[in-house]
């Protein structure tokens, strides 16, 4: 074979390079996982890197699978080591779930046309443009490719992202083999999976017993999910709750969705959300017995608040729309138009406005519980969107354990997905109802990196992880984000396991686990991108006296700062009127000297006398909410865009350091350590050389005196991702479509184009 056959050849034998010689250097490769086929394919496409000059573009293969879209470049670059390698994905590759919209244009014609399933192309595509939920633009151009096999290629990406079937998903093929492969490998129970799942009571009891809900018991009265098929089968509710009358109640609620506890605080009151009563003949009794059951379960008797969000946070249309208007500055328009107003622009989507009145509403819940020693009912009517980012966010300000990463994980897969939070449908990952579309769950990640951001020694994990996190939501191999209610997932598992004759009785874990094994993505080293060097947690080694000790923290006294007043009750119930600081006076308003306030309210000298302190990193954490305090998360947004993109700089300079000090203290501590002997309080910590230094805490390695004192060149603001080739708006000046998608004021969408000719 000559090498101009082998130009375009791919070979789907392994992911591994190949080495047969010089001759064989642009030998194509493309790699398949387990369950994935190849459906149609394109040579000579020019994928677009730069919109100004085409000089950077890559020539190779464009392929569509029933996993991903994948380009292969033709001379391939060399690897960058400012990427994430992930395992499943090449540097080029996009999973269909990940397209928001496939758009296809011929420059010649003028004609644009956005492809749904099953569609019909009347024109040959010169370009192809995938829109994509991470926020990437992906430019194709056909120029030197068959006008036909272009088409079909198109129409195959098209139909392939808009499954007409949630078991069509790739996950299910993949799972299936992935499962019968590690059985042959002989694989561990779970994977190793140290996250709870909380699909077993055992996780439930453990979560009583961290938090002293001593008042509270786990029951099984939807077992098989016979009340609600929303709602976990396991249930924690109060011990002076009998099963049949929680039986009796149900029928009373939204989707039978009884009261569902969250968390305790170590004072006894107790984080509790609840949907709405659907029966208002029923409601005041139901509620009298609801609230007298929690009232019973604080130790002190304390009396319940109730907060109602529906009342008093934007809904989930509010969100989707603040959230395309956000990406369509950040990505769609071009970047340096509009730098002069570019901040201004950001405030007026209401994203960030979004992002601050969960936090604010979060921090006065914070205020009943720890400050009040009340006990709270978070109520929505339906218990599965707002309340989820609400509870997530008190508990994260209020237990350090949900700070650590398995804490974290822990938090996501108790208020997200096994209370029922409608991942399929938010994500839109069939792309059936765009009106149930909604970024709640990044929402409420920005959320966590607000607070992340202002206080980076907090948290065990890195914005990286953030952000890894909220790609995982389009790779669709994994139970967490797949489905929209705990019986969903049970059924459809069990089909699963039926069709791919796995044994009854299986872990639903082990055969379709869930996001949490980042072994499945990342490589160990990797992997250690999610660690933060600055954070102070309860592990935290310190060396006392020339030893390596556990940084061992006294149990604190969650007395509360302030006890109000004790309001009125109606049903055993607070107004919200009565307890809810002054609009606009609470932690967005406060001063900066945090001086006394004439007339302060007990929630705002709650808050002052908070701030007044400095804060501790393992206690209680309340986010500053002026609007200089909540800024854009740069790293989601922006990682695509050159223009943003700053070399050496951005946090990810000050992360490169702090690790490699770390890295460096781990060291002499082993070293340290070795020399004196190991104590019964020591904490282990990696060897500094041999075949263990893979295991090491921290991706950036301590420098050597041979190093550079500046930063990698590869270290940028978007470290570890990368802008090259992500992102390629069309041209300003050029053709009609490339001044159509200038003056595009939404992401592309059907509507928008219903009047073109196609």
């Amino acid at each position: 074979l000559s090498v101009s056959n082998l130009h375009f050849l791919y070979a789907s034998l392994s992911c591994e390079s190949l080495s047969v010689g010089s001759t064989l250097t642009s030998f194509f490769l493309v790699c398949l996982s387990p369950g994935e086929i190849v459906v149609n394919e394109v040579n000579f496409v020019r994928k677009c890197i730069s919109a100004e000059s085409s000089q950077d573009d890559l020539w190779g293969k464009l392929i569509c699978t029933n996993f991903k879209v994948s380009f292969i470049p033709q001379d391939a670059p060399p690897k960058q080591k400012s990427q994430l390698s992930h395992l499943l994905l090449g540097a080029h590759d996009i999973p269909l779930t990940c397209l928001e919209q496939v758009v296809t244009v011929n420059d010649t014609k003028g004609k644009k046309k956005v492809l749904g399933s099953n569609q019909k192309l009347k024109f040959n595509p010169t370009e192809l443009i995938l829109y994509c939920k991470d926020l990437r633009i992906i430019r194709f151009c056909f120029d030197e490719a068959g006008p036909e096999s272009a088409k079909k290629v198109c129409l195959a990406i098209a139909h392939y992202s808009h499954p007409a079937d949630l078991h069509l998903l790739f996950g299910f093929e993949y799972q299936g083999r992935r499962y019968h492969e590690s059985k042959v490998n002989g694989s561990t129970p779970r994977g190793g999976l140290q996250t709870p799942i909380f699909d077993r009571s055992s996780d439930w009891d453990r979560e009583i017993k961290r938090t002293g809900a001593s008042e509270w018991r786990v029951c099984s009265i939807n077992e098989n999910y016979d009340i609600s098929p929303s709602l976990p089968e396991q249930i924690v509710v109060p011990v002076s709750l009998a099963d049949q009358d929680l039986k009796l109640y149900s029928s009373f609620f939204t989707g039978n969705r009884i009261p569902l506890w969250c968390w305790n605080h170590p004072g006894g009151s107790a984080l509790v959300r609840m949907a709405s009563i659907s029966d208002p003949l029923q409601q005041k009794k139901i509620e009298q017995r609801v609230f007298t059951a929690i009232t019973k379960s604080h130790p002190q008797r304390s009396d319940v608040f109730r907060s109602d969000l529906d009342k008093c946070l934007p809904n989930i249309q509010d969100i989707q729309s603040a959230f395309v208007k956000v990406r369509q500055i950040c990505v769609i328009d071009p970047f340096e138009e509009s730098e002069e107003r570019w901040l201004s622009s950001i405030e007026n989507t209401r994203w960030l406005e979004h992002v601050r009145a969960f936090l604010k509403h979060s921090a006065e819940i914070v205020y009943h519980l720890d400050g009040k020693n009340a006990s709270v009912i978070l109520q929505e009517e339906e218990d599965r969107d707002l309340n989820c980012v609400v509870s997530s966010l008190v508990q994260l300000m209020l237990d350090p354990h949900y700070r650590s990463l398995i804490g974290f994980q822990s938090l996501v897969q108790k208020e997200w997905v096994k209370a029922g939070h409608r991942f399929l449908d938010r994500c839109n990952h069939l792309k059936k109802n765009y009106k149930e579309e909604s970024p709640l769950f990044i929402l409420f990640l920005d959320c966590v990196w607000q607070m992340m951001n202002q206080y980076p020694a907090a948290f065990e994990f890195t914005e990286t992880y953030l952000t890894v996190l909220s790609d995982s939501m389009w790779i669709p191999l994994f139970s967490t984000f797949l489905f929209n209610s705990p019986k969903q997932r049970a059924q459809h598992l069990m089909d699963f396991a039926k069709n791919k004759a796995i044994p009854p009785g299986e872990d639903q874990v082990v055969y379709f686990p869930p996001v949490w094994d980042w072994s499945q993505q990342f490589s160990t080293k990797d992997q250690t991108l999610f660690n933060n060097p600055m954070y102070i947690g309860k592990g935290a080694a310190c060396v006392q006296n020339g030893e390596v000790k556990t940084f061992k923290r006294t149990k604190k006294n969650y007395s509360s700062t302030l006890r109000g007043t004790s309001a009125s009750m109606r049903n055993g119930v607070k107004g919200a009127d009565e307890t809810l600081p002054r609009r606009g006076s609470l932690v967005s308003e406060l001063k900066p000297d945090f001086s006394p306030v004439k007339d302060e309210s007990p929630s705002e000298r709650f808050f002052r006398d908070w701030f007044s302190r400095p804060a501790d990193q393992q206690g209680l954490l309340i986010p500053l909410l002026i609007p200089s305090h909540v800024a854009l998360w740069r790293l989601f947004f922006l990682r695509w865009v050159p223009e943003a993109c700053i070399p050496k700089g951005g946090p990810v300079t000050a992360y490169h350091k702090l690790s490699q000090l770390v890295d460096e203290i781990d060291i002499l501590q082993s070293q340290l350590r070795q020399y004196k002997g190991p104590s019964p309080g020591s904490m282990p910590l990696p060897s500094p050389g041999g075949p263990l230094s893979d295991q090491r805490r921290m991706y950036f390695k301590a420098s050597s005196p041979n190093d550079p004192p500046t930063p990698p060149d590869f270290l940028t603001s978007s470290f570890p991702f990368t802008p090259m080739g992500n992102l390629c708006r069309r041209s300003i000046h050029g053709t009609p479509i490339s001044k159509f998608l200038n003056g595009a004021r939404i992401w592309l969408s059907t509507e928008t184009l219903a009047n073109d000719t196609v």
